[in-house]
């Protein structure tokens, strides 16, 4: 039972000993939004929790998860570089992820660690709601294969794309990823995703920001023609989304909106996944509205990079 305060806010002084507490793990985790957004949809909702970001090494996520439980935490976010640790840490798994063999949330339920992922669902959400954009039926593209990525296929999968084109600079890694999607994805070329209505960028580079194209990442010529110049694959009709939210506009969204393409970046993923991860953890509707005006009032425009919706 979520205790409240009189008037429906959290009991002053706060945290109180009666403070639930949720939070994200990763490294580095100095630039996350995520406490400000979910902090501010318990403050409205009244409820007496509190979410704190907490850097974890490589090689102490299976510490950090028995902490937690300890702690009496009821649940965790999870970010780079720890997805595929935490999956294999927890106790127990969603059936997505078991699939993905990647996780971004850690429920608490009767003292056991489950893993679940909301990233490739809460993607999807914010795409539904802020520019009407369904996949069913439609080809999509994929850059990376990393967790974000893999999620995002699946995801895509589920909800009926007709054919999923995954770019990756490991071939192996992206034909890995393309069999959470038999029959409709497949490993091809930069070049290829001209005939995508959809394009979402799943790789971290963009963080890099102006020095995007000096990487071994997207801008390698074994991913995207021309170092990193994707002006050819854009196109007008297009739906371009970079996993990213800082900067605000990274070099491959730039190109997409050169090219007339329409743009969104990381935020509505970053709002998606975590009010999926509110509802898990609190067994309540997420308040979206206000996790948007949180992050657009209180957030650093040169560090967040808040698209409108």
């Amino acid at each position: 039972m979520t205790e409240r305060g009189d008037e429906g806010r959290p009991l002053s002084p706060w945290p109180t000993a009666k403070t639930t507490f949720v939070g994200v793990i990763g490294d580095p985790v100095s630039h996350s939004l995520s406490p400000l957004l979910h902090n501010a949809a318990f403050a409205h909702l009244g409820f007496n929790w509190a979410y704190g970001a907490f850097p974890v090494q490589r090689g102490d996520v299976l510490a950090a998860l028995r902490g937690a439980h300890a702690l009496g935490f009821r649940g965790l976010s999870v970010t780079m570089p720890h997805k595929q640790a935490a999956a294999r840490a927890a106790e127990q798994s969603s059936e997505k992820v078991e699939k993905l063999e990647v996780a971004n949330t850690i429920v608490y339920r009767a003292g056991i660690a489950v893993a679940e992922n909301t990233d490739g669902d809460g993607l999807l959400d914010d795409l539904r709601e802020h520019e009407a954009f369904d996949p069913a039926g439609l080809t999509c593209g994929v850059i990376g294969a990393g967790g974000t990525a893999r999620a995002i296929v699946l995801a895509l999968y589920e909800a009926g794309a007709s054919a999923i084109l995954i770019v990756n600079r490991s071939k192996e890694n992206a034909a890995n990823a393309a069999l959470l999607a038999p029959g409709v994805a497949r490993v091809v070329d930069a070049l290829d995703l001209q005939g995508a209505s959809l394009i979402v960028n799943a790789t971290p580079l963009g963080m890099i920001g102006s020095h995007l194209l000096d990487t071994d990442g997207i801008g390698n010529t074994e991913i995207g023609p021309e170092r990193g110049d994707f002006s050819a694959v854009f196109r007008k009709d297009q739906l371009v989304v970079d996993s990213v939210y800082f900067p605000r506009e990274t070099p491959f969204l730039s190109q997409a909106k050169t090219c007339g393409a329409r743009t969104r970046n990381g935020v509505g993923l970053l709002i998606g996944q975590a009010a999926r991860q509110f509802e898990l953890w609190t067994g309540e509707e997420a308040p979206r509205a206000i996790m948007w005006q949180a992050v657009r009032e209180n957030a650093d425009e040169d560090r967040s990079g808040i698209p409108s919706g």
